[in-house]
């Protein structure tokens, strides 16, 4: 077998992915959440940019989710902390490798250094003038469409946005080789984009760029609002939907 089964995936997840971050010191988990903030941004502009020169909605959604996908590449394969792959960590904590307290931490410090990230990148491209024109209006134009999102619909997007990022970490997993993580993560982060779902740590790219680009236009209370439901239905959909349901199905139920 040229690929991890889920079984082994299991096991990975919980002996030594979940362990391995928990492990961290607060300096690397500081630097490697910075950077990995800054790699979903570089694929959120990528997307900004393709999708802006895109007549076709549906076409227009399907390149930008398939070139934001360079971000969870660059996490995965060159090495980073992103806060909603790291909702994997649940698995370890229910096989009881690891404790709650130290998985709160590493969620709450890499979620801040991403957020610190992404606002680095939204800054250098604002600074670099290369948001303008037909790409600064996409730019505000999905800001405002992201920060207006009603509380309830941006938490359920959130959950099925989570959902396939923790796939796509779970594919990446089983493959043995480059190519075949590159193409295990593809799929569905281009899934989770062209259906329009939210994550919270590229809407920490998203909304804040479009604030730079046109002040006033978007309220800090819509940031927010978005931030707080994505990042609770991504806890939601990585935390239950893939940790706790493959726990039972590979961890517990084999235990019996």
């Amino acid at each position: 077998m040229n690929f991890n089964a889920p079984q082994g995936i299991a096991q990975s997840v919980i002996e030594k992915v979940g362990v391995g971050k928990c492990k961290l010191s607060i300096m690397q988990m500081i630097v490697l959440g910075i950077l990995a903030g800054a790699f979903i941004a570089f694929g959120a502009q990528l997307a900004t940019r393709v999708m802006a020169n895109v007549v076709d909605p549906g076409l227009q959604m399907v390149l930008g989710g398939a070139v934001f996908s360079v971000g969870l590449m660059l996490v995965v394969i060159a090495g980073a902390e992103l806060f909603t792959g790291n909702n994997l960590i649940f698995m370890s904590v229910l096989a009881g490798e690891t404790t709650v307290g130290k998985m709160l931490t590493n969620w709450v410090v890499v979620w801040i250094a991403n957020f610190i990230g992404s606002l680095l990148i939204a800054w250098l491209m604002v600074q670099s003038g290369l948001v303008s024109g037909v790409i600064a209006d996409k730019a505000v134009s999905i800001a405002s469409m992201k920060a207006g999102l009603p509380f309830w619909q941006a938490f359920v997007r959130g959950i099925m946005c989570n959902w396939l990022v923790c796939l796509a970490v779970w594919l990446a997993i089983a493959a043995h080789d480059i190519p075949g993580k590159i193409l295990g993560i593809f799929m569905p982060i281009m899934a989770f984009v062209a259906s329009g779902f939210e994550h919270s740590i590229a809407n920490m790219y998203f909304i804040p760029v479009g604030m730079m680009v046109k002040p006033g236009e978007i309220t800090q209370a819509g940031l927010w609002n978005n931030l707080t439901a994505a990042t609770l239905g991504n806890i939601v959909g990585g935390a239950f939907f893939v940790a706790t349901l493959y726990w039972f199905v590979y961890h517990k139920c084999n235990k019996k």
